[in-house]
Formats: structure tokens, C-alpha cells, sequence
């Protein structure tokens, strides 16, 4: 039985018209299965960004299928395919938009309560996610009490709140200095593993993305293999 959390078959994804169009994606195809990590770089204006937010179910091809946990997503409506980015896709992002009036262990609920989890699971779960991650001693400090590696670690256990098969990251240690980087990207990785989440975290730090299961980069609109 296949074990493929996100594919993408034929994706089209283009923009303007005439002379402004701008072919952003051709036939692209895409595989990450659960437990997976895959690096996506290329040069700023690629498509990067585009590629996440179409397997976020943020936007949508103009063809092509994108298949989330075996289930075609072509035809579902907007709110079918809120509900299923929801519960299924956690995102990552460089900045980590904390809310800053909330404790770190009230940030990692949030997400599980506006999903209708009890207040004690969720919390019970946030306290699991961010004692994996080595941050449970800060849990009741806000945003501006803790360090950037500490503050992304909270937003990487924010992603994974609700049990996603699916994280999308944007350089999500963009921010950081390299020292940190490694840390928050090994602590990314280890939960990627532990909880089976396939990941495409998009970064331009080679030396994160060699730590990846796989490289990948976009050429001529099509997502290809790359070796740094």
C-alpha cells in the first residue's frame, strides 16, 4: 500500500495573459511520502512559493491533479478543501506569527481548539509536542520572552498541533543564525520521522537541504531532482 501523504500529477499553474504570462509550472509531478523531508531550492522567483501554496490548497491549478492523503482535491469545494487543509496540512513559515499575547503553550492550542479539540487534550498534546521539540520548559512564557530558536520550535509544534500528514515550510530558519538553524531544522526533521508527516520545506540554506531525504529544484516549470 502506498504511503504517498502528497502527489501531484500534470499541475499547471500559470499567471497573466499574452505577453505577461509567466508559466510558472508545466506538467509538473511531485511525490513525498509519510516520514519523508524533502528540500525544495531554487532562485528567488522560481516558484517556490507558488508549489507550497498549491499543495496547501491555498491556490489552485488551472490543471493538473494534487491528491492530499490518496484523496483528490480537484473537485472539492472551497470549504471542503478548508476543512481538509485544516486537519491535514500544517504550515511553516520564516517569521513564526506568534500571537504575542499568548503563552507558547496557549499558541500550540489555539489551532486544536478552533478545530473543536477539548481544552485538556489539546493542551495535553501541546505539552507532548513541545517537550519533543525541547521546549516544555517555556511553555507558559509569550512570544517576547523566548529566543528566535525557541520561538520557531513553538510554531513548528503550532504546525504539527493537529496531527497534519502533510508540512509545508517556507524558510523556516530564514531567520535564524546557522548555529540555530541547525537545531530548529534537526528538530523539524526528528518530528517529521517520528510522527510520519511527509514534508516540503522550501529553503535556500544548502546546508540544511543536504540534511533532506531528498533535493528537489524547479527547471523550465517542472519539479526535477537536484544534487548540491
Amino acid at each position: 500500500m502506498s504511503d504517498a501523504h502528497l502527489v501531484l500529477r500534470g499541475v499547471h499553474r500559470h499567471f497573466g495573459e499574452g505577453e505577461t504570462l509567466v508559466r510558472v509550472l508545466e506538467a509538473a509531478e511531485l511525490t513525498v511520502n509519510g516520514g519523508e523531508l524533502v528540500a525544495l531550492v531554487a532562485p528567488s522567483g522560481a516558484g517556490k512559493s507558488t508549489l507550497l501554496q498549491l499543495c496547501g490548497l491555498l491556490e489552485r491549478p488551472q490543471s493538473g491533479d494534487i491528491e492530499i492523503t490518496g484523496l483528490n482535491t480537484a473537485t472539492l469545494s472551497d470549504r471542503a478543501r478548508t476543512l481538509l487543509r485544516r486537519h491535514t496540512v500544517g504550515y511553516v513559515y520564516q517569521f513564526h506569527h506568534l500571537l504575542p499575547e499568548f503563552s507558547a503553550l496557549e499558541n500550540v492550542m489555539m489551532p486544536q481548539m478552533i478545530a473543536g479539540t477539548p481544552s485538556g487534550i489539546a493542551e495535553e498534546r501541546s505539552l507532548t509536542l513541545l517537550d519533543a521539540l525541547g521546549v516544555r520548559p517555556r511553555a507558559k512564557h509569550r512570544p517576547a520572552e523566548m529566543s528566535g530558536g525557541e520561538q520557531q520550535r513553538i510554531a513548528i509544534a503550532r504546525a504539527a498541533a493537529n496531527n497534519p500528514r502533510i508540512i509545508l515550510a517556507d524558510e523556516p530558519t530564514g531567520n535564524l543564525d546557522p548555529a540555530t538553524s541547525d537545531i530548529v531544522f534537526d528538530a523539524l526533521k526528528r518530528l517529521i520521522k517520528e510522527q510520519n508527516v511527509a514534508a516540503l520545506i522550501a529553503t535556500h540554506n544548502y546546508d540544511l537541504a543536504r540534511k533532506a531525504d531528498r533535493v528537489v529544484t524547479l527547471r523550465n516549470g517542472l519539479v526535477v531532482p537536484h544534487k548540491l
